[in-house]
């Protein structure tokens, strides 16, 4: 396109702006705010401070649909833009009796998807108040699950997310076989595992890997049905204080270390620790696919 856009500063390049109209073809669904959520998280284009720019986004979204670059879904009405989420604290969200043994002791286990409000806050409870890296509620494409044990008695014994893959990670582009221009095509056909928690009074043998194993099964149909793209593969990163068995006993690869610029790989400031990379193909030829032209 002749026509040159400017993003705060930046000149938006070629690539960046097949990335944006790809994002916006591929996700219909999602409201304006969050298609400029997505798109910042995925771009990196964030202040300072780690926050995504999504305001100046939405307003580039809006002008480039002005110029009949991209198609936007029509205005709604909800929360303001950048509005905290309270993770809420109540008994469901505390510590339970301890469960060990087996996952055959608790199965079958149940995957519910989250739909409803309750389920959602029940999720974000969770994760909020037990994993480490807490409950921010992803931009954009995503799913989260629910994991039951139904014996005993129904109870939740894990809870899983997934969200937009990283916009650049060297490992898995390398596995992959990516140049910039093929993963701009190809990068809503992967999906990333951004929260696995296995609740800390939960200790069965080998859940980790059954509750990987199962989700890994159910995302694909779900994430179609949800966004009209289906997945090929699937990634995750995996902090090196965790050992990670679970997702290697699912068969998950690891590809290698992250740099330790963050989740997008540019325009960070703030150094993070390096992460493991690692990848969990949906269908057998899923590299090959993710290389087509």
């Amino acid at each position: 396109m002749a026509e040159e856009w400017n993003f705060v500063g930046h000149a938006v390049r070629a690539d960046e702006l097949d990335l944006i109209r790809s994002i916006v073809d591929e996700f219909a669904g999602l409201s304006r705010v969050e298609l400029a959520c997505t798109v910042c998280e995925l771009l990196g284009w964030t202040r300072a401070t780690e926050r995504l720019k999504a305001r100046e986004c939405r307003d580039l979204l809006e002008r480039l649909q002005a110029a009949g670059v991209v198609t936007l879904p029509a205005k709604r009405i909800g929360r303001p833009l950048g509005a905290c989420t309270r993770v809420p604290m109540t008994p469901r969200g505390d510590v339970q009796p301890a469960v060990s043994g087996t996952v055959h002791d608790v199965a079958p286990l149940a995957i519910e998807r989250v739909t409803t409000a309750d389920d959602r806050r029940l999720f974000r409870e969770l994760v909020g108040r037990h994993h480490y890296l807490g409950a921010a509620v992803p931009y954009g494409a995503h799913l989260r699950y629910l994991v039951y044990a139904t014996r005993p008695h129904p109870q939740v014994v894990a809870c899983v997310q997934f969200s937009s893959a990283a916009w650049r990670m060297a490992p898995r582009d390398a596995w992959i076989g990516w140049d910039d221009a093929t993963r701009v095509r190809h990068l809503p056909q992967v999906v990333n595992n951004s929260r696995f928690l296995v609740l800390p009074w939960i200790s069965l043998k080998n859940l980790a890997s059954t509750v990987l194993s199962r989700v890994a099964r159910q995302l694909g149909p779900d994430w179609t049905a949800a966004y009209g793209v289906t997945p090929l593969l699937l990634e995750t990163l995996v902090d090196p204080r965790f050992a990670g068995a679970g997702y290697r006993a699912a068969n998950w690869i690891v590809v290698g270390t992250t740099t330790g610029r963050g989740r997008n790989d540019r325009h960070r400031r703030v150094v993070r620790a390096p992460k493991h990379v690692l990848v969990y193909p949906l269908v057998p030829d899923a590299a090959r696919r993710l290389r087509r032209p």
